[in-house]
Formats: C-alpha cells, structure tokens, sequence
C-alpha cells in the first residue's frame, strides 16, 4: 500500500483572507489577556433611545407571534366545529417542526452576522404570518369551501400550518438572536444589574404580549367578527415588517459594541476554513489495496442521523447539569393541555 500525502489546495486569496483574520483573532486574544489585572476605560453609557428602540422592536414581533398562537386555535375550531382535528394536528406540526428543526436554526444564527440574520428572521416571520394570515381569510370568507371544494380547503390548510410552523421557527431565531446576544453584548463592560434589567423587561414584554394580545383579539371577535380579527393579524404582521427592522437596525448602528461583537464573529468563521491547512491527505492508487468493506444503505442512514443537528443538540443537552430537572419539567407539562386548547374544554 503506498500512501502519498499531500496539502489542500487554497486560493491565494482566500488564504490571505483567512490569515489575516487569524491574526486579528490572535491579536484580540492577546490584548484581552494583556489587559486582564489592568484597569480598562469604561464603556460609553448606553443611550436610552436605543435600549427603547431595541424594547419597541421587540414588542411589535413578540406581539404578531403570541396574537397568532391565541387566535389559530379559534380559526381551526371555527373551520371544523365541534373538533379540535384541525387545532391538535397544527400544535403538533408545530411543536415537531421546532424539536426537529430548531437546532439547525440555532446554528444558522451562530454563523450568521447580525444584519443578515436580523433580515431573515424579520422577513421569515413576517412573511409566514402575512401567508398564514392571508389562508386563514379565505378560508373564513368562504365558509362552505370545505363541502363544495376538499382539495382547495386541504390546500389552504396545509399553507396555514406550514407558514405557520415557519413563523415560529423564526421566531427562535430572533429570540436567540435579541435575548441571547445583543442583550448580553449591549450590557458587557458593565454591573451585572444591567443585563439582570434588560433580560427582566425583555420577559416582560414577552409576557405582557401573551397576556394582553388574547384580550384585544377577543375584544375584536366579540363586536366585530373573527375574520377581522383574522384581517388585522394580516395587516399587522405586514405593516410592522418594516417599523421592526428600521428600529433594530438602529439600534445596531447606535451601539458600537454591537457591531463591534460582529466583527468578531464574522472573523472567526473566516478562520474555519483554516483550520486542517495542514492536514494530509491519503491517496491510494487504483489496485493497491482490496475492496473496502461497503457501507449498507442502513449504515449510511444511521451514520447520518448521528452526524445530524439535532442527534448533537440532544447530546449536548445530556450533558447539562440541569438534564434531569428539565426532563422532570416536560413530564409535567404530559399532564397539562396546553396550546390554549383547555379554554375551549
């Protein structure tokens, strides 16, 4: 068996990209360390338009979502009477679709630089409900669909679930995106009590938007009629794409350490492809060795699986301190109708 090991090939510019931004890195790394035991000049004070600008921009998405969580029930309940059929099949695609596929939109953010994944988070979303949305207003506007037209009416529904599923895919991204970083970025360099504030009132506009957002779409059902409350959900998912964005992009280029955070972060998937420069490769000429064993088409399928976003995100969270008592949560969670479906039993 003769072995030959050779080097990757790189593009001479690539390979320029990639080590300057090692060096970068490196430089980073060393001037944290220099500076540690030292004492830092404080960071400039946060200025209290964009910590508004950040918490009204999140009021206005976190509003779409729970107004959507609160009335789809009411509209699936509505489109098939006396069942919750439609209801329990679009709880369950919802919540299969974001335990399979949420830890792949968690890795898309994390590779992601903030205005790019700012703009796919608000235009998924926005995007999904307004579909959503626009599904739902034709199936209440024609209500006898449903007899004189099966497929159309499976059609419409399916759209409502996909879009639907979508929508709260993206939603876990902005939070990961708001909660997860900007917030701990905006708060470096100072108390802990201001990251403890910011997180707080984050929750509770979170909260305040679950709580509230039932009220004032019962209030239009109640003197108006479900399909303008339907109309409005439509209109509002639309309309605040755009006062959304204008407002978190300002905050972006209001707070310097967050794009400075950016900067970092697209440094560093720029040294990934560095990483391995060095390694070798194995070539075997042809005839030098026996057949390898084959991989069966179940092997192959296994091997996937493990290699998968979402087989890894479970191991990592095997691996948690608080494994047991998050699993002792769920079970709990088996003896409580949720999805807002115990109003209507």
């Amino acid at each position: 068996m003769i072995h030959v090991y050779v080097l990757k090939y790189f593009d001479q510019q690539e390979m320029e990209n990639a080590t300057e931004a090692v060096t970068v890195v490196e430089q980073d790394e060393q001037r944290e360390v220099m500076g540690q035991g030292q004492p830092q000049n404080p960071p400039p004070p946060l200025r209290r338009r964009f910590i508004i600008s950040l918490y009204v921009g999140y009021f206005l998405a976190r509003w779409c979502v729970r107004t959507w969580e609160f009335s789809v029930a009411l509209y699936m309940i509505y489109l098939w009477p006396n069942s919750l059929l439609l209801a329990a099949i679009y709880g369950a695609i919802e919540s299969g679709s974001t335990a399979i596929f949420g830890p792949i939109v968690g890795q898309w953010i994390e590779g992601m630089d903030y205005v790019r994944a700012l703009r796919l988070w608000l235009l998924c979303q926005n995007l999904s409900y307004t579909i959503a949305g626009g599904a739902v207003i034709k199936l209440l506007l024609d209500y006898d669909l449903k007899p004189r037209n099966i497929p159309v009416f499976a059609t419409l529904v399916v759209l409502t679930n996909v879009a639907g599923s979508i929508g709260v895919l993206s939603t876990l991204g902005g939070t990961i995106l708001i909660e997860r970083d900007w917030a701990v970025v905006m708060s470096e360099g100072y108390p802990p009590e201001v990251l403890t504030r910011m997180n707080s009132v984050i929750r509770g506009i979170d909260l305040s938007s679950k709580l509230l957002s039932p009220v004032i779409t019962g209030l239009i059902i109640s003197f108006v009629s479900l399909k303008a409350s339907a109309i409005t959900f439509a209109f509002w998912a639309t309309i605040t794409a755009w006062v959304e964005y204008w407002l978190f992009i300002s905050v972006y280029n209001g707070v310097p350490a967050i794009a400075q955070s950016n900067e970092r972060r697209i440094l560093r998937s720029m040294t990934k492809p560095v990483q391995g420069l060095d390694a070798p490769v194995s070539i075997v000429p042809e005839g030098s060795q026996g057949n390898p064993p084959r991989e069966t088409g179940m092997l192959k399928l296994l091997d996937g699986v493990s290699k998968s976003s979402f087989v890894g995100a479970w191991r990592v969270y095997i691996n948690q301190e608080v494994v047991l008592p998050g699993v002792s949560l769920a079970l709990l969670f088996f003896t409580v109708l949720t999805y807002v479906l115990d109003l209507f039993t």
